[in-house]
């Protein structure tokens, strides 16, 4: 019987994994830069964290979370996402006392039962960060500013930053009343999820994306309309920063971020490369989060990036991966023990260093270090070891030389070249 990995689930295998490692790599070094520190979250929680903090009425919570019950009884999910996990630590552990603002990141893998596509995968992964402490709009700003260094840095191209506000816990609900006022008419025109959504959470329509409900909403009136004057001044405050910060952007006043924590500025960078699931990284603020997980008032912004999807954007993901920094062939009983100490004593040096392990003619041990993309060989036969020699080729501009037998010699060579 050959096993599988489950639906939606994949294995990333080398050369790909090097993307990934160069993604991580760049992710962390602008972090770094920008004063963030990484904290690493659990894979799974409490349910009732998600369901309080991204909301009962949403797909997440209602279709998607792998959720059951453990040996202890306990209702315990695979975390769908990382804003909750994150706050929980943040009021679990009183970093709220650190001096503001308190910036973290993250990186792993999240968990949504959706229907596996290109782009979206039941195990997924994200980037994401959080910056909290911070009220002023020049925050939000950097936040965006960051994520665009970031994904110029990575070399995403063809991108554009979506940004809006939507409001408060005091202007949203004039928002609701006229969105279902306007919406009310056609309400047979949505799907069934539209439908219970209209008296549970409006809002959500908007993020719906059944093309019947799409073009049903047209017409429907923008939450940048109803904004109060705080919000408003919020969001032209972000839109000054933005701009001093040479960040390109477009408002769009119906993007509506799919969690029911966000208020105010919401954002969202799309491909115009990808189909349907367009969007490659979101964020935006939220205001009483921090406080329903029982820490005190706190206001707070973050994103998450789709690593998924930012890898679907690169054309050649193996492009450039590294294979080792010398590959020691062998020809003889002595020579096979004599490259197996010199490996060792190169990998203690912080080498990659690689060696054949049959008896195979040296013909087949430079085709396998031409396969590995060794940029070094050390051929050592039975010639070699009675001149204590060894012949290093380079596999770039194929000149060879002869050098001592020794591990120093090699070493001073190797890191010269």
């Amino acid at each position: 019987m050959r096993h599988k990995a489950l639906k939606g689930i994949q294995d990333i295998l080398h050369p790909e994994t090097f993307i990934w490692q160069r993604l991580e790599a760049i992710a962390r070094g602008v972090f770094r830069a920008y004063g963030y520190s990484e904290i690493r979250l659990p894979i799974i929680e409490s349910t009732e964290i998600f369901q309080r903090s991204i909301g009962e009425t949403t797909d997440i919570v209602e279709k998607e979370m792998y959720t059951f019950t453990d040996k202890g009884g306990r209702s315990v999910t695979l975390r769908p996402e990382g804003t909750a996990p994150f706050v929980r630590a943040f009021v679990e552990h009183h970093l709220y006392n650190e001096p503001p603002p308190q910036k973290y990141y993250y990186m792993g893998p999240m968990f949504r039962y959706e229907r596996p596509q290109s782009g979206r995968q039941r195990q997924f992964y994200q980037i994401g960060a959080e910056a909290l402490g911070v009220e002023e709009p020049v925050i939000d700003a950097e936040v965006i500013a960051m994520l665009s260094v970031l994904l110029n840095r990575i070399g995403i191209k063809d991108i554009e930053f979506e940004v809006t506000s939507i409001g408060c816990s005091k202007c949203r609900p004039d928002y609701k009343n006229a969105l279902k006022e306007s919406l009310k008419e056609k309400l047979n025109l949505f799907c069934e999820d539209c439908k219970r959504r209209y008296e549970a959470n409006p809002l959500r329509i908007l993020d719906c994306k059944v093309k019947t409900c799409v073009d049903a909403r047209q017409g429907s009136p923008s939450v940048t309309g109803f904004l109060c004057d705080d919000c408003k001044v919020h969001f032209n405050g972000v839109q000054h920063y933005l701009k001093l910060l040479n960040v390109h952007y477009v408002i769009n006043p119906n993007l509506v971020r799919g969690l029911d924590y966000y208020t105010r500025t919401a954002f969202e960078v799309k491909s115009s490369l990808l189909g349907a699931q367009n969007a490659v990284a979101a964020g935006g603020r939220y205001g009483s989060l921090v406080e329903e997980f029982g820490g005190p008032g706190t206001p707070g912004i973050g994103f998450a990036i789709g690593v998924e999807r930012i890898i679907s954007l690169i054309s050649e993901p193996s492009a450039g991966a590294k294979g080792p920094d010398i590959f020691l062939c062998s020809m003889g009983h002595g020579a096979e023990e004599k490259i197996l100490v010199l490996a060792g004593q190169l990998r203690r040096e912080g080498l990659w260093a690689e060696i054949n392990y049959d008896k195979s003619s040296l013909r087949s041990q430079m085709r396998r270090a031409d396969r590995m993309r060794a940029k070094t060989v050390i051929v050592v036969g039975e010639d070699e070891l009675k001149k204590n020699t060894a012949t290093i080729k380079d596999m770039q501009d194929k000149k060879e030389f002869k050098v001592p037998l020794e591990a120093e010699e090699i070493l001073k060579i190797i890191k010269e070249k």
